[in-house]
């Protein structure tokens, strides 16, 4: 009978959505976690020094669960993380590697090559910290095949033994995700490492997906309680105790002590607001400090907050900001993306320099994505052609063939604004200029590379105003 290993990301998924559990409430969770059986306790990142004693207060008493931290993304914070988790007596590094396109330029502004050189040298380092060691993929399910077969394929040559693919999106059905999880069992050069996958709960099919991917391979899930946007770890487990023997798999979890733990893991953790509709909508509706503003925020309050994303506005351009935000405000609490949205709509409003005449997209799973772009300045149209990683990488290159000019992509946000297939989606794309100094420009459109190509070249215009 097959051993499935259960992750558990209550604590991890609170923090990301900014719900900031308290010191007492995560160290309660952690011990009840460790009492019913969860095989490891993801804990998220190292932020702060809470953070820190937490982990050295757990250490000692923490005896069955293998302690997950996550080591960032360089070789400092890896340093910093296992430093934190040395005391436990079973512990665990991760990375997190953005794997679709869309995430890889979002969360970490980089092109499908610079992110297999960072798989391989943060799989290597938190190798030589730790034995056990993992790397898990985000938004796997949406990614380029043969990226996301590369980047496997890099992280076991490092030495990983665990590989954890994430339907973030929430976007394949238990069908699809068998498949999905057989053709990566079937094609990566796993080299005795397990895989593991992440089901999103967003169709409430999060325990049938990982039903499914277990029986593709898979040896390992993530699951949570408080309906955190994952598959619901309570759930699974009564799947295993009740049809376990006929699937051929069984788990770890104290299925005596379940019941009452996960009563109380809601009393501690069930106040929190995350995934209370599914784990995309909340990571929306949050930020990624887990600030939220509302009427009573002053002037200076949005002062501070715009500064904290980044910006650099004048007095006239916060007025606006202000202005816009109280609008919002007086309707409803604001998040920071929500904020960052305001800026990129009234802020630096300057005449347009490049106008959007055409643009034609080519792309598909066995093809490279090639865009072709056509822009207006000053009457004349000028047109420019790339290839990319994707086709937000290729139609962006193609505007920078006829700007001539490249600007670092700090950071690119997408989100849908209404619901169904004809969704208007909003994207926010921010631009940093030679001289250090933040730009974000806003597209609104049904599709999202028409968001996106208005979006940049909205940002692309105050940068042009600015520098000339």
């Amino acid at each position: 009978m097959k051993k499935v290993s259960i992750t558990d990301v209550t604590i991890r998924k609170a923090v990301e959505y900014g719900e900031k559990p308290s010191f007492k409430e995560k160290t309660e969770t952690a011990k009840l976690l460790d009492k019913i059986g969860a095989d490891a306790i993801d804990v998220g990142g190292i932020s702060d020094r809470t953070d820190l004693l937490f982990l050295h207060t757990i250490s000692p008493v923490i005896k069955r669960s293998t302690i997950s931290c996550c080591a960032g993304l360089t070789e400092e914070a890896a340093d910093e993380a296992y430093k934190a988790i040395s005391g436990c007596a079973s512990k665990r590094l991760y990375i997190s590697i953005p794997a679709s396109t869309v995430q890889m330029e979002y969360i970490c502004g980089k092109k499908a090559a610079a992110m297999l050189e960072t798989v391989d040298i943060m799989s290597k380092k938190i190798k030589s910290l730790c034995d056990e060691s993992e790397v898990e993929f985000i938004d796997a399910t949406r990614s380029e095949k043969e990226f996301l077969i590369s980047a496997i394929n890099t992280a076991t040559n490092a030495g990983i033994k665990n590989i954890t693919l994430c339907d973030t999106a929430g976007v394949l059905l238990p069908d699809e995700m068998y498949e999905f999880v057989s053709e990566i069992m079937e094609k990566a050069d796993l080299k005795g490492a397990t895989v593991s996958v992440e089901c999103s709960d967003r169709m409430s099919l999060g325990t049938s997906t990982a039903v499914s991917a277990v029986k593709a391979g898979a040896s390992g899930i993530k699951a949570g309680f408080c309906s955190c946007g994952v598959t619901d770890f309570a759930a699974f487990a009564r799947v295993i105790s009740a049809a376990g023997d006929r699937i051929g798999i069984s788990a770890s979890v104290e299925m005596t002590a379940l019941g009452d733990s996960a009563e109380k893991i809601s009393r501690i953790m069930g106040a929190k607001k995350f995934g209370n509709d599914n784990a995309e909508e909340n990571a929306r509706e949050g930020s990624a400090d887990g600030t939220i503003l509302s009427a009573d925020d002053t002037l200076a309050d949005i002062t501070a907050a715009t500064e904290k994303l980044g910006y650099e506005l004048s007095a006239e351009d916060i007025s606006r900001v202000y202005d816009e935000f109280c609008k919002v405000a007086a309707k409803k609490q604001v998040s920071m993306h929500e904020l960052d949205a305001i800026v990129a709509s009234v802020a630096l409003q300057v005449p347009s320099t490049y106008h959007l005449k055409s643009f034609v997209i080519n792309t598909g799973n066995v093809i490279t994505a090639t865009a072709h772009v056509e822009l207006e300045k000053d009457g004349e149209i000028f047109s420019g052609i790339s290839t990319g990683d994707g086709p937000i990488d290729a139609v962006f290159l193609a505007i920078e063939k006829i700007t001539g000019h490249h600007y670092d992509l700090d950071e690119f946000q997408v989100q849908s604004l209404t619901e169904g297939r004809e969704a208007v989606g909003t994207t926010i794309v921010k631009l940093r200029s030679d001289s250090g100094r933040l730009y974000s420009g806003k597209g609104v459109s049904t599709d999202i590379i028409g968001s996106a190509v208005n979006a940049y070249i909205n940002a692309l215009n105050k940068i042009c105003f600015e520098e000339n």
